[in-house]
């Protein structure tokens, strides 16, 4: 991995000198547009609607526009910007970890110790760990102050960014009152029952990147025309037919049933063989 920002972890007079890495990556297959009447690469040219030219992007700068007026924002005046200049990640507080809505969370980072000694490193994962807390922090990347956390994962300190509070929604619309009976709410818990189990990540694969690589892997070697039901087979219809729930209570008594059978009889299956695919578009591996 190539380090992408160093700087320090600074809580008090302590500073922690870290290099920071990305700690996830895509497994979106890459793909580039083509003319469909033959094939030829599909480019996009930053010109400018006065003077209908084509401009390289060293003489391209950034405006706002409020709607009433627009003012240029230079690179050089970008580059002025304080929090520009920061190689710090400043520890503001520290909070329980049920604090931190799942919502507000964005991209994760791994902090590497840098220099000779790890001491100071060790120190912060320590503290973090027996105080049961993460730390909420600020820091400058790619030139935007950020909001994050940072937490223990395996021995390594990861920074996990957070998004501003006035960056977050709030839902504009009402859900409509519903009556629930005693009744299916026993139903929804049996059915919850059926489907727990320890989370594994590592069972659960993204379908259509897979299907992707595959059609890819075989136009390659057969050509542009392809069989793509010999490639994959046929559709699976859906045995509920149209999909419709009128009955709640059968519902969930189907789906109570359905559960049942392929576990085994057993509310705590780890053969995930019939599932249904997952929200995201991932399905969970078929047992082996």
């Amino acid at each position: 991995m190539r380090a992408i920002w160093s700087g320090e972890v600074s809580f008090g007079l302590v500073s922690v000198p870290v290099k920071l890495y990305s700690a996830t990556k895509s497994h979106d297959v890459s793909l580039h547009q083509v003319h469909d009447a033959d094939g030829g690469r599909i480019r996009y040219q930053r010109r400018c609607e006065v003077c209908d030219k084509v401009i390289d992007y060293k003489n391209i700068d950034r405006a706002y526009d409020d709607g009433e007026k627009s003012v240029i924002i230079t690179k050089e005046e970008m580059e002025d910007l304080p929090a520009d200049e920061s190689k710090e990640i400043a520890v503001e507080q520290f909070v329980p970890e049920d604090q931190i809505d799942s919502m507000v969370l964005d991209k994760s980072y791994f902090l590497e110790p840098a220099g000779k000694s790890a001491k100071a490193y060790v120190l912060l994962r320590r503290t973090l760990e027996d105080a049961e807390r993460v730390a909420v922090v600020t820091f400058t990347l790619r030139s935007k102050t950020r909001l994050g956390v940072l937490r223990v994962r395996d021995d390594v300190i990861v920074l996990q960014g957070l998004r501003w509070a006035d960056e977050m929604r709030e839902p504009a619309f009402d859900i409509p009152g519903s009556r629930v009976s005693k009744k299916e709410m026993e139903m929804a818990a049996s059915l919850v029952e059926s489907y727990s189990e320890d989370f594994e990540p590592e069972r659960f694969t993204d379908e259509y990147q897979e299907q992707l690589q595959t059609l890819i892997e075989e136009k390659l070697e057969s050509g542009e025309e392809i069989d793509t039901e010999a490639t994959f087979g046929e559709v699976e219809e859906d045995d509920d037919g149209d999909g419709n729930v009128i009955d709640l209570m059968e519902a969930l008594k189907k789906s109570v049933d359905s559960r049942r059978k392929k576990s085994g009889g057993s509310s705590q299956s780890s053969s995930g063989n019939g599932r249904k695919k997952k929200a995201g578009g991932s399905r969970q591996k078929k047992a082996s």
